[in-house]
């Protein structure tokens, strides 16, 4: 693996574990045994790191969100690949790390903010338009509206104040706000799927314990 590929690797699992501002340039370098001059033949400073590893991030969710929108059965079922694949990142993300980006990063913030309002906004309004016309969403939504809605209470968990992680989990809590957020859009039908997938989901869980 090159140099930038695993500074960006570690920054990463690092920025996730811990926030970004608790962690320095020095306790990245650190962490790999290298010299932090090493670090800024790759990245002018903290800054520019952080955007690389945002950009890394939203590319490869990107790559995940077009391959389940491909790979699912419907709408509903798209929505349970897309937490399904977040649940892993979501145990070990610190919630603080969104705050620290809007505080101390704003280039990399901005980067965010677009993303969320650009790319998340499409995918989010294709899948409402596809359960429509799979008839299990309902009929009456306002998908401009209920697309906004999402994208909000999808980032609310890293509310700190009002969603203090000894409290609510993060993981945990976004995997329960998206479900109440599909069983708000779901006609009877979407809501059969729902109930047909959580069993899935808690038959693969109950496995995995079983296992370990």
């Amino acid at each position: 693996m090159e140099n930038k590929e695993r500074i960006l690797e570690k920054a990463t699992d690092l920025f996730m574990r811990y926030g970004i501002r608790s962690i320095t340039m020095d306790e990245i370098a650190a962490q790999l045994g290298i010299s932090k001059k090493t670090i800024y033949q790759f990245f002018t400073d903290k800054d520019a790191m952080v955007e690389a590893v945002m950009n890394e991030e939203m590319k490869r969710n990107e790559e995940g969100c077009r391959g389940f929108s491909t790979t699912a059965e419907n709408a509903v079922h798209e929505i349970f690949l897309a937490m399904d694949s977040m649940q892993e990142m979501l145990k070990t993300m610190n919630p603080q790390l969104i705050h620290d980006l809007e505080k101390f990063h704003p280039v990399a913030s901005k980067r965010l903010k677009q993303y969320k309002y650009q790319f998340l906004f499409t995918m989010i309004k294709e899948n409402l338009e596809r359960g429509r016309r799979e008839e299990i969403y309902r009929n009456d939504l306002n998908t401009d509206l209920t697309t906004r809605h999402r994208i909000e209470s999808a980032f609310m968990p890293f509310n700190q104040e009002a969603f203090p992680q000894n409290k609510y989990p993060l993981n945990q809590t976004c995997q329960e706000l998206a479900v109440l957020f599909l069983h708000s859009i779901c006609n009877p039908s979407g809501k059969k799927l729902i109930e047909k997938y959580s069993s899935e989901r808690q038959k693969t869980i109950l496995h995995e314990q079983k296992i370990n």
